[in-house]
């Protein structure tokens, strides 16, 4: 699959590309940049939404504007006025700590994990839609890409350092997790497994950070598609587009050198590729 559009945005830490189907737009955060953005492919206007902390995953909520995570734990956003308003943090005063990635299952939960520089001392969380929060996996590296299966019995998820994608059953009626196994894993040289999101047919498209590419797996684990990318640091992919088909893919320019990037012109730019294949509408919070 070729690059069909790049989005020239320059993040420093592009992540958690997220597509609304009522306003046609695609949010996404710069994590260490500290903003959100909103790119409307009609008119190819970008917004940028300052922010005073690190964000590092927005998703769409039922009552109006958004849930977020960063590193002062659980907020609510409004884009009308670029509040954020806290919830709870369930890890206070941890030095370095914060959240990384998450996403909504079809219930309406949302789902959070944290991540430190280094060890394993972070966690998955699951807020409810009365707003506690509830810890499903502890003693994770970096918690990264999740999603669920087409048919909401299957949980994807990503540790990050331990370069391993994860399959869980999952009960959507009440949020459990068990019979956690490896889906796929990995050697470092292929590149860390990132940010992912799963499309209308069960299919697993995960960025790889350190790979320049983002990977495509069937639900057997067996590689139907390799994107590659002018960048060594995809970060993470949602589907968007009026029909759902075309992958937006995040980059950052985090930590790389002046030679670098000079060699990665397109760092921290969002790609877009036309797979042929719709993704899934993403839920929204309804807490």
């Amino acid at each position: 699959m070729k690059i069909d559009k790049v989005i020239d945005v320059k993040n420093i830490l592009g992540e958690g590309p997220l597509w609304s189907v009522s306003g046609q737009a695609l949010y996404w955060v710069d994590i260490v940049g500290q903003t959100i953005s909103r790119y409307t492919p009609k008119t190819g206007d970008i917004t940028v939404f300052p922010q005073d902390e690190q964000i590092g995953v927005i998703a769409f909520r039922e009552k109006g504007g958004f849930i977020a995570a960063g590193d002062k734990g659980f907020k609510f956003w409004s884009p009308q006025d670029n509040q954020l308003t806290p919830i709870a943090d369930p890890e206070p005063g941890k030095e370095n700590a914060r959240f990384n990635d998450g996403k909504v299952d079809r219930s309406g939960r949302f789902w959070a994990g944290t991540m430190t520089p280094s060890g394993a001392t972070s966690a998955l969380y699951r807020m409810d839609s009365d707003l506690h929060y509830h810890v499903l996996e502890q003693g994770v590296t970096i918690s990264n890409g999740i999603a669920w299966s087409p048919d909401n019995r299957l949980m994807v998820y990503v540790d990050s350092l331990r370069f391993t994608i994860y399959l869980y059953d999952y009960e959507i009626e009440t949020g459990e997790i068990k019979n956690k196994r490896v889906f796929k894993n990995f050697t470092p040289d292929y590149g860390t497994p990132d940010g992912l999101t799963v499309d209308s047919v069960g299919n697993i498209w995960c960025a790889f950070w350190g790979g320049s590419k983002v990977v495509c797996f069937d639900p057997s684990g067996s590689v139907e598609e390799v994107i590659s990318l002018p960048v060594t640091q995809p970060t993470s992919c949602t589907f968007g587009g009026e029909e759902l088909c075309d992958l937006y893919i995040t980059s950052a320019r985090d930590g790389l050198s002046q030679a670098e990037l000079e060699s990665q012109p397109l760092a921290g730019d969002i790609f877009v590729v036309k797979t042929g294949i719709p993704g899934l509408p993403e839920p929204c919070f309804i807490g």
